[in-house]
């Protein structure tokens, strides 16, 4: 059952006239179109029964097109109302939308406002946790583009180390990674890469900045490449020359508490669990108050996806569950580490998929 499918089923199981997806990353999902179409419509609405559309910016129907979405597809210029042509198609339909299912976390008041003034009384159904569902499980095609994307994520850390040399910036260093991947075919990163050097590694979502990297300091690579629409996401501390004794022990506490909770994966544990694994090392360590995020985020279309992996969470994983494992801990002024992997939830156990080496690297 394709994904299409699976929603019209869903919308039959709960009696919903019709869904409606907006989300670029959902609609990539449902229909291989990838898109950032800034401020105009992009979506793809499905019914129980009626053949579904895609709606688009007009000058982007070639493009749905190549991506393989072989339904129809309704174009929008910018002289027009993309919003009545939405509501025209739908009612081309032959199909009486009483009730919506929408992504609540995405759609805007305007847009929301825009479906009441259409479609007059309707009923909105939240969407977001049946999309979660269906896209929370991997099947092997996305797992293969993941661990490509892993791979390529391990290289620019390996780029990165050997750029490092006393006086470069850390700009100068992200600029030698992302040049390196452009070259292997990488278009985008996942997110801005990161390099913090020194104190600046003690700020969990620090800026790369013009400092020069000195002997001494330890250095945070935080980066991920998307590829073949699939994100990747992987942090590695590495020391530039000798490090010192706090250095060296709070490296110590983070590798251990991050290997802690890879080796606890499996169906069946809890999101929770996962996290106080990792976090029960640290602060055993006297460490606890410097960890001060959760335990890593779900991966995949989206670099932060469902499910969310913090002390709170009692949702169990299930084979084919991808997500980031990446403690940290932060003394400010200080020293900084976080080490990240990619992992996913096998039959009974866990397959990492960034493999470069969490060893210490002294370069």
């Amino acid at each position: 059952m394709n994904k299409i499918e699976q929603l019209q089923t869903y919308l039959r199981e709960q009696s919903i006239d019709a869904a409606f997806i907006t989300n670029p990353d959902n609609v990539f999902y449902v229909s291989s179109f990838k898109s950032n179409p800034h401020e105009r419509l992009l979506g793809v609405m499905v019914f129980q029964e009626a053949a579904p559309f895609l709606i688009c910016p007009q000058m982007e129907i070639p493009d749905a097109k190549n991506a393989g979405w072989a339904g129809e597809i309704v174009g929008h210029a910018d002289t027009q109302n993309a919003m009545e042509i939405l509501h025209q198609t739908a009612l081309s339909r032959g199909t009486e939308i009483k009730s919506l299912a929408i992504e609540k976390s995405h759609m805007t008041v305007d847009r929301y406002d825009a479906l009441i003034s259409l479609f007059g009384a309707i009923q909105f159904v939240q969407l977001d946790d049946k999309v979660n569902a269906m896209r929370v499980v991997k099947d092997e095609a996305e797992l293969e583009i993941l661990r490509e994307a892993a791979a390529l994520a391990d290289y620019a850390i390996e780029v990165g180390c050997k750029s490092i040399k006393e006086g470069i910036t850390e700009i100068e260093v992200m600029t030698e990674i992302e040049l390196a991947l452009k070259k292997r075919g990488v278009t985008h990163m996942s997110f801005d890469t990161t390099v913090l050097s020194g104190s600046k590694a003690a700020s969990p979502h620090g800026k790369t900045g013009d400092r020069k990297i000195q002997k001494g300091d330890l250095v945070l690579f935080d980066l991920g490449v998307v590829h073949k629409g699939y994100c990747s996401d992987i942090t590695r501390t590495v020391a530039f020359g000798e490090p010192n004794e706090e250095q060296k022990a709070v490296y110590d506490v983070v590798m251990r508490a991050e290997q802690a909770a890879v080796d606890a994966v499996k169906p069946g544990v809890t999101a929770a669990a996962l996290d106080q694994t990792a976090r029960l090392v640290i602060e055993n360590e006297g460490y606890g108050e410097f960890f001060t995020h959760r335990l890593g985020h779900g991966l995949g279309i989206s670099v932060h996806e469902f499910p969310s992996l913090h002390g709170s969470n009692e949702l169990k994983l299930e084979a084919g569950m991808v997500f980031t494992i990446e403690p940290g801990v932060y003394v400010p002024g200080k020293v900084g580490v976080r080490i990240e992997d990619d992992v996913a939830v096998t039959a009974d156990g866990v397959e990492v998929l960034t493999k470069f080496p969490k060893t210490l690297q002294i370069l």
